[in-house]
């Protein structure tokens, strides 16, 4: 005996609500966090004339965190200041801000945002994402190597960390000066994050 429209019509409502509710629960234990700018820094490191290593970070980044521990699902955004790179060394720094490299009067923002978080451990995980630089969107992998969420230990706040790294070929975003003879393609990018709740 077929079901009439209003017996299929009640099933329906009540499938719905089943999904609406086990989404819910899903998600329950998601928890929203933004960037600690006090204490994320992106890092950087990349050859210079094939002899040494030079090291950078920059000092101005902000962004948001979503993790739930206990589901292991996540996803991170981030967002830096392209003008507060620092190397040490004003003169460098300036060039660094020119058309010839990070071009910041244009693109005055580097970005991430992640598509994918896959944990590999309790506290490992990769995060697959775009990586936008000189107004290009590439897709990157970032490797994160240690992923601690607990209480602050003065106040008792929920904190979560991470320590994340990849490596990009800047050629990839049109960042080609002093390729190869000066200056390396490969780059090493790190960040060390962390996050409090939001509010």
């Amino acid at each position: 005996m077929k079901p009439t429209t209003e017996r299929r019509m009640y099933l329906i409502k009540n499938l719905l609500l089943a999904a609406t509710l086990a989404m819910a629960a899903a998600t329950a234990h998601a928890n929203d966090y933004v960037l600690d700018p006090a204490h994320t820094y992106p890092n950087f490191s990349i050859e210079h004339f094939g002899m040494s290593t030079m090291y950078g970070r920059f000092g101005k980044t902000e962004g948001k965190l979503s993790i739930d521990m206990d589901a292991k699902t996540g996803a991170v955004e981030v967002v830096i200041d392209a003008a507060s790179v620092d190397t040490g060394h004003a003169k460098r720094d300036e060039h660094l801000r020119s058309p010839d490299f990070l071009n910041v009067v244009e693109f005055p923002e580097i970005s991430f945002k992640s598509t994918n978080v896959t944990f590999t451990g309790e506290d490992t995980a990769t995060v697959d994402g775009d990586l936008t630089m000189l107004g290009v969107s590439k897709p990157v992998t970032l490797d994160v190597t240690k992923l601690v969420c607990g209480k602050h230990p003065f106040d008792g706040s929920p904190r979560c960390g991470f320590h994340a790294e990849t490596t990009i070929k800047r050629s990839d975003w049109g960042m080609n000066y002093g390729i190869p003879a000066a200056i390396g393609d490969e780059m090493v990018l790190m960040i060390g994050a962390e996050a409090a709740p939001e509010g």
